[in-house]
């Protein structure tokens, strides 16, 4: 697409990582369900007495605190089912049947491939499906294919967009984890890579089987743990060093977490460079939007963060990490900006890393591409900005609606409005007592007026004597 160019007619590009919220209205009495895998506020139930007003008013208010705890769940917010359970007219598809449709016509003109098993649910996106591939060439080694649809953020004119996509295997990082073939149609896209039995830094972290769903693997995490100091510092240089040879050659890559970089024994490498050119939301999207900064904090606690911005940071294993900490994610860093990829670099908890890299870093994008790339990325911030500025003008006019009709405001307008009752009234009575006053004045002014002298008599006349 152009510059800011609407999708097709007929093709409507969501935005799943778009928040959505319920509110129960009414009541209706249904075959019983439960929905597990979290620890959720569910409303206690009743055996007797279950069909009386007043306890289903106040089970309606459990239910919808439960409803209030999913919609504004990372995790659960983002999961197929409450998608699929909150708004059924737009995700009512078989995500999975239609990703395999695609992959099928694919493999008619590179039959060289097969696929072994669908691996269902290990990531978070609902439009994007993974299948683990082998070859005919190589039966013995492991592939792994992602189809993906396009998203709300694809900016690219479909040449551009194809072009890239095919350029993918060209990139070569040691911190960017190798593609061996990718491919593109005008509404979405394959990649395949080398399947890897470690799994990811959030695996590491959270003690999963990559294979597992995304939810049973992160949802209620029992052995997630934080890394050591010394995986912090190397794998934090590593991606850093990663994502300044992704910036330096102009290309966007704003999907940072986890569960996006992939181990091979003490390495780190970034995965899905695919998600900025298929215009894919970020997983942090959400805090994008509201709080404008991402964070690495997971690698630390091994959970992500409750709030951001913050100021209240755990007990300080390491100096030098709290100060990255707070560069990132302080209230003045989100205020005033965070430090660029160049000045993390710099700072005493990664500068001090050595790598040793042997894999010459090379991606050779031409400068038609580039200019491409940077209409699209400007074009993804735009909509960024504007998503903005809608959340805090919401925001500020909830704020304004809770306090006026908070119990204090009505208070305080009671008090202003007797006050202003008894001080019209007050003048009101200054102003009678004047009139009258003035009215006795006018009245009485011919008496009181001093007399007037009278005119003294005419001499008399002399002329003709």
């Amino acid at each position: 697409m152009a510059f800011m160019e609407k999708p097709p007619a007929g093709k409507v590009l969501l935005d799943d990582t778009a928040p959505l919220s319920a509110g129960i209205e009414a009541s209706q009495s249904l075959h019983s369900h439960t929905i597990s895998g979290l620890s959720l506020p569910l409303p206690p139930k009743k055996l007797i007495g279950n069909m009386e007003r007043e306890f289903i008013a106040e089970r309606q208010k459990g239910l919808q605190r439960y409803l209030d705890v999913i919609t504004t769940n990372h995790l659960l917010a983002n999961c197929e089912l409450v998608k699929k359970f909150l708004d059924p007219n737009n995700y009512s598809a078989n995500y999975t049947e239609i990703a395999l449709q695609q992959v099928s016509m694919f493999f008619r003109s590179e039959p060289k491939w097969e696929v072994v098993e669908p691996l269902k649910d290990i990531g978070w996106r609902i439009r994007k499906r993974y299948f683990l591939m082998k070859s005919k060439n190589q039966p013995k080694e492991r592939l792994v294919l992602s189809w993906a649809d396009l998203g709300p953020d694809k900016y690219l004119a479909d040449k551009d967009f194809q072009w890239l996509i095919r350029l993918l295997p060209s990139c070569s990082h040691p911190h960017i984890y190798r593609v061996t073939f990718s491919t593109a149609s005008e509404s979405s896209a394959l990649v395949i890579r080398t399947f890897n039995e470690r799994g990811t830094l959030r695996d590491l972290i959270y003690k999963a089987k990559p294979k597992e769903p995304f939810l049973r693997k992160y949802g209620s995490p029992k052995k997630a743990q934080g890394l050591e100091l010394a995986h912090i510092k190397a794998f934090g240089r590593q991606i850093l060093e990663a994502l300044k040879f992704l910036h330096d050659k102009g290309f966007p890559y704003g999907h940072l977490h986890a569960s996006n970089v992939m181990l091979e024994g003490d390495t780190c490498r970034l995965l899905d460079l695919e998600n900025s050119l298929l215009g894919l939301p970020s997983f942090y999207r959400p805090y994008f939007s509201q709080l404008r900064r991402i964070n690495t904090w997971e690698r630390v606690e091994g959970r992500p963060p409750d709030a951001v911005p913050g100021d209240r940071f755990p007990p300080a294993r390491w100096e030098a990490g709290v100060s990255v900490l707070e560069a990132v994610l302080s209230p003045e860093a989100c205020k005033n900006g965070a430090p660029s990829v160049s000045r993390l670099l710099q700072m005493p908890l990664f500068s001090d890393v050595f790598l040793a890299n042997s894999e010459k870093p090379q991606f050779k994008i031409p400068a038609k591409l580039k200019e491409a790339l940077k209409v699209a990325k400007e074009c993804i911030e735009k909509r960024l900005v504007e998503e903005q500025k809608l959340i805090h003008q919401h925001r500020r006019l909830t704020k304004a609606k809770s306090h006026h009709g908070s119990e204090e405001e009505r208070r305080r307008r009671k008090i202003l409005a007797r006050k202003k009752s008894k001080r019209s009234a007050l003048e009101g009575s200054e102003e009678h007592s004047a009139k009258y006053s003035n009215s006795n004045n006018s009245a009485g002014s011919g008496a009181s007026s001093p007399l007037t002298s009278p005119s003294s008599p005419t001499p008399p006349s002399t002329a003709g004597e």
